[in-house]
């Protein structure tokens, strides 16, 4: 592939590719990230994984506390459109591990409702969005709390080092599922890449978690907000597996989470608390459970109409929903497309 188009086929600038020896540094362990390592990992490659955070998931999170219930506070559900994802699904569903949750939906408008005519389901992981990807992360090789920085090419392989300096080894192949401003540090040695991946804005967005002592008595198990500086509310405790304490999550619009990304949380869970009381209609109540989380890469505006990126020539490739569109699905297919793109190099080399 040159840098004027990063969907072309692999070159052989660097020496072929041979299942034998290729190993694949993935970073990131969002579900893009690791369908993309499980689907190496299937193929007979060897793949580690690197995630900053502690645990896997990504925006797909589950927070567990001490003091209230679990929160789906990322993503709230998926769809299924596409066959290859439903595939999964469907034995997702047979291992108990993801469910439909059949929610009284509508849209909010100055305080007025509209139920939703959609047909389509909805489904959540269970007992928490995360078990999905606890489920793909099973026997990967991932290191935890290890922020990549950018790829340093060393006779035709990349040498990879935290952010403190700390060398953590060579590979052959290097794919970034990190949000795309991540991504975008991580491409520069791929100069298309790079570009492509800084091209692309993500919102961020501010989310509320909520615990009651009893029911808001709200008719609805979640609404799409309009003309409120909230985007979306859930009954969290309406899913399936969640228990039964009253929770909710709260989504604050993009427009109102990019002004306020150097808040704290107790600057804005005010906001986003009266917002709900305003929206609803419901009676003002104090939460026995409050947490706010802000998501500085949530969604992204203008995803590139690639389902992922990859310049054969340097061994740097990019997934994730930055690349197909900010859908639970999208990422997955992401994440798919360019294991996909690699194992059929693998294939042609060997």
């Amino acid at each position: 592939m040159n840098d004027a188009n990063p969907d072309s086929d692999f070159q052989h600038a660097t020496p072929p590719l041979r299942e034998t020896r290729l190993r694949v540094a993935v970073v990131g362990a969002g579900i893009s990230g690791l369908i993309c390592a499980r689907t190496l990992l299937d193929h007979g490659l060897t793949v580690t994984v690197f995630q900053k955070s502690r645990g896997v998931g990504g925006r797909m999170a589950t927070r567990r506390t001490a003091e209230g219930p679990p929160f789906d506070h990322g993503a709230q559900y998926f769809t299924v459109r596409d066959e290859r994802f439903e595939r999964y699904v469907k034995s997702w569903i047979q291992d108990g591990i993801v469910a439909p949750w059949e929610a009284r939906i509508c849209t909010l408008t100055d305080g007025r409702s509209e139920w939703s005519q959609e047909t389509t389901s909805r489904l959540v992981g269970v007992p928490g969005m995360s078990t999905i990807c606890r489920r793909l992360a099973k026997d990967l090789d991932i290191h935890f709390g290890r922020r990549v920085a950018a790829p340093e090419s060393v006779h035709g392989r990349w040498r990879l080092r935290d952010v403190e300096g700390a060398e953590l080894d060579m590979f052959d192949c290097v794919i970034t599922s990190a949000p795309a401003p991540q991504s975008a540090e991580l491409l520069a040695g791929a100069p298309a890449l790079h570009e492509a991946a800084r091209s692309v804005r993500v919102n961020g967005c501010w989310a509320a978690l909520l615990a009651f002592d009893k029911s808001l008595a709200i008719p609805f198990d979640g609404a799409f907000v309009h003309d409120s500086l909230l985007s979306w509310i859930a009954r969290n405790n309406s899913k399936p597996q969640r228990g039964n304490q009253e929770s909710w999550v709260l989504h604050a619009t993009p427009e109102w989470s990019n002004t306020r990304l150097e808040d704290e949380p107790d600057q804005v869970l005010p906001r986003l608390l009266d917002a709900l009381w305003t929206a609803t209609g419901a009676a003002p109540r104090t939460p026995i459970y409050a947490a706010g989380h802000q998501w500085r890469w949530a969604i992204p505006q203008d995803p590139l109409p690639t389902h992922c990126l990859l310049d054969s020539r340097v061994r740097l490739g990019a997934c994730g929903d930055w690349c197909s569109g900010p859908r639970v699905e999208g990422a997955f297919l992401s994440g798919m497309a360019v294991a996909e793109r690699v194992l059929a190099e693998v294939k042609s080399c060997g």
